[in-house]
């Protein structure tokens, strides 16, 4: 059986320790747009929006669109006036930097022995950085970037989310089409790349660093050691140990939260044509599917969980929304509005679930069709419900996006 390689980048796949990395970062930046603008400015700034883009939470919302909106008004500059010279940085000066970097041997030996296994390899990089810079680090490992190396790689054009948040994997995975092989996180931060993996409900491998502690109980990670350690490891390792499990309420919210990032995603492109398109006769279009993500979220998921929140052990109907697809004419809406509808009613719902006391998610109901439940196993088949329209909306519309190889 094939499996998922979700591997981090810096101090990973290449030494970077990114402390030591970011001061050389930082005054190469400054120097370059020196001509134009006070270099402190411009680097207290940068830092300021980058802060920003760490902070956000909007699933349509790119971690560019973030960081932009901070970054050019706290400038009183224009985009179009100063975009060139954040290109022509990262064309002409950051190369350069290269050399407070080094290559890890172990890391090729690493790629070609999962590739040979026939295993998948997404590059699980924080996306920070614009992709022109990430695909520079890739190759000062001394890793060629092509279709047959990483299926995806995150950067910060097309993600709205980053580590620690367990949301950055959810995103991951659901552009991914939530591939439901085995599937492991390699990093070396017990932050970004261990906590937030195992509050994902990922395996995760942790590249042991000196003077790090890895966090423990059910967060520490499932194994550890040194590249070669993990060679070993995943030699040996059954696939029953790397199975997911998405059953805790930070992998639910997660999931929930990057339903709607990841269709911001795949609708960005597409022409107005596309919406309505049916691969067959019988099956659904965007539009649709946007319709009734929307009209499922306002009728049947915000009221349940209000209901089972409000009232104590209440009956809960069984509801046909299929349907609605024909009776409502979705094909003949507005679906970006659908979409914009659905994100926000989506908000209000995480609203609702991230303000919960634990004991909440076990208040009882009864349902039509399944009997006795509860408000975790109610949010559990609200994402399985998003995984199979997210993929169903890969399907109608395949990603076409610079952080795909």
């Amino acid at each position: 059986m094939s499996r998922i390689l979700l591997v981090d980048l810096d101090d990973t796949l290449l030494n970077n320790d990114i402390d030591a990395f970011l001061p050389h970062y930082l005054k190469a930046f400054g120097a370059y747009v020196a001509e134009q603008m006070d270099p402190k400015k411009f680097t207290q700034t940068l830092l300021a929006a980058t802060s920003m883009m760490v902070k956000n939470r909007q699933p349509d919302r790119t971690l560019r669109e973030a960081f932009n909106a901070a970054f050019f008004p706290a400038l009183g500059v224009e985009p179009q006036n100063l975009s060139p010279y954040l290109e022509g940085f990262y064309a002409e000066i950051f190369p350069t930097l290269r050399q407070w970097t080094t290559p890890r041997p172990e890391a090729a030996s690493l790629i070609q022995q999962e590739l040979a296994r026939g295993d998948r390899l997404v590059l699980a990089t924080n996306p920070l950085f614009p992709l022109a810079a990430i695909l520079q680090r890739l190759e000062w490992a001394s890793l060629p970037v092509n279709a047959d190396r990483f299926s995806l790689i995150p950067s910060y054009e097309t993600f709205h989310f980053v580590k620690p948040d367990p949301a950055y994997f959810a995103e991951l995975l659901a552009l991914l089409g939530w591939p439901e092989d085995p599937m492991v996180m390699v990093g070396d931060d017990p932050l970004n790349d261990v906590l937030a993996a195992r509050r994902m409900g990922l395996a995760a491998f942790w590249l042991v660093q000196d003077g790090k502690t890895p966090p423990d109980g059910a967060d520490a990670p499932t194994a550890s050691g040194s590249l070669s350690d993990l060679q070993a490891w995943l030699r040996d390792v059954p696939a029953a140990a790397l199975k997911p499990n998405f059953t805790s309420s930070s992998a639910m919210l997660s999931i929930l939260r990057s339903t709607a990032a990841a269709l911001d995603t795949i609708i960005r492109d597409i022409s107005p044509d596309e919406w309505e398109r049916k691969p067959a006769p019988d099956e659904w279009s965007l539009c649709e599917v946007c319709c009734h993500l929307r009209d499922v979220e306002c009728e049947v998921n915000l009221p349940r969980l209000n209901k089972v929140l409000a009232e104590e052990n209440p009956f809960l109907p069984g509801m046909d929304t299929d349907p609605w697809a024909d009776q409502r004419n979705y094909n003949e809406q507005d679906g970006f509005q659908a979409l914009r509808e659905f994100i926000s009613a989506r908000l209000d719902t995480l609203s609702l679930l991230e303000g919960l006391a634990p004991g909440d998610w076990q208040r009882p109901a009864r349902h039509a069709i399944f009997s006795r439940t509860n408000l975790a196993e109610l949010v559990g088949i609200m994402v399985k419900h998003d995984q199979v329209h997210v993929r169903q909306s890969l399907h109608l519309h395949p990603l076409e996006i610079p952080a795909r190889t």
